[in-house]
């Protein structure tokens, strides 16, 4: 059977700003700053305006987006970043739509660039933010509500990237207030968006940019070709890894390139020169100890948010008295999740995927199912 090629992932919205403003449009982005009740997108998400009608992204999943748009290009005409307010009780919200018992805060500033000198975002800032997030390197980008302060956060550093501009033509250096910094700080970490005062009552939007998440999976086994294509779907980048040149190839996992998202390598060495990070899960499906276990032990040493392993109860316990007579602990070895995926009784290779690929969906969002045991 031939399957469908996973396709790769597409441009972040602030990938798509970047390119318009290089291409010399004027962009609006418009920002997700605060969601409850019922409200379809999280704070953080955000859509890109581009001054020739181009969009990407959105900020309600279709509620708003209209108005946003409109009142988008007043700002990339010279307007003030606007800060707009949607729900239930006001009547804005009735008129474009937002009936759905949420509220809504939307931030729409522009990026300042030659085609639009009025913006505030500083273009730089976008250009750093876009090559921290290509690299796989975490980063926040705090502004104030008014959209006329922002400052680009690395995990390490108190302030990078761009200036820290004010309506008109003054910059200074570029600060971050202590207690936005704590909130970054944490943001960082669980990968959600906040909104804090500084020291003197001005209000902050402290938005994560984290690099997309993948999925590490070890053995080009049947399985995989379809966990492969699933991940795609829901936003994973998959990478298939496996020393058996006879399964990892092109023709079994179409779409994925060979020594990138194909790699026919040990699986040690593979992800060494992967460099996992908080975004990856990582799932061992070969079957086969002389790579598993090497891969687990390697997984183990990272920072993965996931680690799951293909095999019975009897083949887990054995792996984990493998692992133990290395030296890893009980609280290590709870990370492994095996049997791997949810008990959702699958039977044949595309329902264990389904089921691996919704375990990874819970462990990530730390839904209640991710508590609960395996097979």
């Amino acid at each position: 059977m031939t399957l469908p090629a996973p396709q790769h992932l597409p441009a972040t919205p602030l990938d798509h700003a970047l390119a318009w403003a290089r291409q010399g449009q004027p962009v609006a982005i418009a920002t997700v700053t605060g969601a409850w009740g019922s409200s379809p997108r999280p704070a953080g998400s955000c859509m890109v305006i581009a001054g020739n009608g181009r969009v990407e992204g959105s900020v309600s999943g279709g509620c708003v987006e209209s108005d946003v748009m409109v009142q988008a290009q007043d700002i990339l005409a010279g307007a003030a970043p606007m800060l707009l307010h949607y729900g239930v009780t006001s009547a804005r919200a009735w008129e474009v739509g937002l009936a759905c018992g949420g509220k809504l805060d939307v931030l729409i500033e522009a990026v300042q660039s030659p085609a639009c000198p009025s913006g505030t975002l500083p273009l730089s800032m976008l250009e750093q933010a876009c090559t921290d997030m290509a690299a796989r390197r975490s980063t926040a980008l705090a502004r104030t509500l008014d959209g006329t302060h922002h400052v680009l956060l690395h995990p390490t550093t108190p302030a990078v990237g761009g200036t820290v501009v004010t309506r008109g033509d003054s910059t200074t250096p570029p600060t971050c207030p202590a207690p936005v910094m704590v909130v970054a700080t944490q943001c960082l970490v669980d990968g959600r968006a906040a909104t804090t005062a500084d020291e003197n009552g001005r209000d902050w939007f402290v938005q994560p940019l984290t690099p997309p998440p993948r999925l590490l999976i070890v053995g080009a086994v049947h399985v995989a070709q379809h966990l492969a294509r699933m991940a795609t779907l829901t936003g994973l980048a998959p990478v298939v890894i496996d020393p058996r040149e006879a399964l990892a190839t092109p023709e079994r996992f179409p779409g994925l390139v060979p020594g990138q998202t194909l790699i026919a390598d040990w699986p040690t060495e593979a992800l060494e020169s992967l460099k996992v990070d908080t975004m990856t899960a990582i799932a061992t499906l070969t079957h086969d100890a002389k790579l598993d276990d090497p891969t687990l032990e390697a997984a183990l040493a990272s920072p993965a948010f996931y680690i799951g392993a293909l095999g019975s109860r009897r083949t887990q316990a054995s792996r984990l008295d493998r692992l133990r007579e290395l030296g890893f602990g009980e609280d290590a070895l709870r990370r492994i999740r095996g049997p791997v995926g949810l008990a959702i009784g699958a039977v044949g290779a595309e329902e264990i995927a389904l089921s691996i690929l919704a375990e990874i969906v819970a462990v990530r969002r730390n839904a209640p199912l991710a508590a609960q045991p395996g097979w």
